[in-house]
């Protein structure tokens, strides 16, 4: 990026926080996952890392956030490296589900196969996987961060961590009937341990927007950071892009595509993962989340940003 790109970047970037952070608290967090609702309901970051290596970044970008549903990508993106003859999809489908991101009914009326790997059942069946095939999904889910981002600085929150898991009556549930329709393989307490760990694991928006350049880049790490030059096959990269843009925003990815025009991923810790292909990645966080999950202030300052600077992809 030249200087002039990347100053014009940086004002920009000044320019959403100032419109976008939120005055007082906005939208809602959610009940049932109680450490966040200690974080500052005026919380906004945003961070772009493009292609070429560069990050620029305005607000809160350096505070850790719980990610809670991104680490979906990441962990999907490990488990596509790691099966090429493509097995996964034979357990989980890659199509919108129509209904909430922890339905027992949609599960149970087509026999345990989840309809995409962002809803709970879908990344349950995800993280099943990895555990088959590496042994530890949460500890692989967290290297791969790290090597992606080219920090040491996420990390799993333990007692967020665990507080969750004391909470999580509904992964378990979505865990048996997966098991009792045998789309499990490891025991069910083990994979929603798992599940729970790596969405409970904590960066900034500059951090997470670095790990999501391979996404942006054919599947290819960003040359500042160290990871290898192919993350991902182009392929699994185009595929994981399109179910980010048809799946990755709870209910709300039409109006996502609409708004903003990136892939993306939201997680009710208020963040938002986007991507422009070919151009790089966004981060935004911001707590307080609409009747969808999504951030309020997140989707705001994407649609924003989109149209500032044209990354739309349609």
């Amino acid at each position: 990026m030249s200087t002039a790109l990347a100053t014009g970047l940086r004002q920009t970037l000044d320019e959403l926080v100032r419109a976008h952070r939120p005055a007082a608290p906005v939208g809602r967090v959610p009940d049932s996952i109680p450490h966040l609702h200690s974080v500052d309901p005026t919380s906004f970051g945003i961070a772009v890392a493009t292609v070429d290596g560069e990050v620029t970044s305005a607000g809160d970008a350096d505070v850790p956030f719980s990610i809670q549903s991104i680490s979906k990508v990441f962990s999907l993106s490990l488990a596509l490296r790691h099966d090429p003859g493509q097995t996964l999809w034979q357990r989980v489908l890659r199509e919108p589900s129509g209904t909430a991101f922890n339905s027992l009914v949609q599960l149970e009326a087509e026999s345990g196969i989840p309809r995409n790997p962002f809803i709970n059942a879908g990344a349950l069946v995800v993280t099943d996987f990895l555990l088959e095939a590496r042994g530890d999904a949460c500890g692989e889910v967290l290297a791969f961060l790290r090597a992606l981002s080219g920090s040491t600085a996420p990390a799993v929150d333990e007692a967020a961590s665990a507080a969750e898991l004391g909470s999580s009556s509904r992964n378990f549930a979505l865990a048996n009937f997966l098991a009792d329709f045998g789309n499990l393989r490891r025991p069910v307490p083990e994979v929603v341990e798992h599940y729970v760990r790596h969405c409970s694991i904590t960066m900034s928006c500059r951090d997470l927007a670095r790990a999501g350049v391979f996404l942006a880049d054919a599947g290819r790490g960003a040359p500042a950071v160290a990871t290898p030059s192919a993350v991902l096959s182009a392929e699994d990269t185009r595929r994981v892009n399109s179910i980010m843009l048809t799946c990755g925003m709870y209910d709300a990815a039409g109006e996502f595509a609409y708004r903003v025009g990136l892939p993306g991923k939201s997680g009710v810790g208020g963040g938002i993962l986007a991507v422009a292909p070919g151009r790089g990645a966004v981060c935004v966080w911001s707590p307080g989340l609409d009747a969808k999950g999504n951030s309020v202030a997140g989707s705001a300052a994407l649609a924003d940003l989109s149209s500032r600077i044209g990354w739309s992809i349609f």
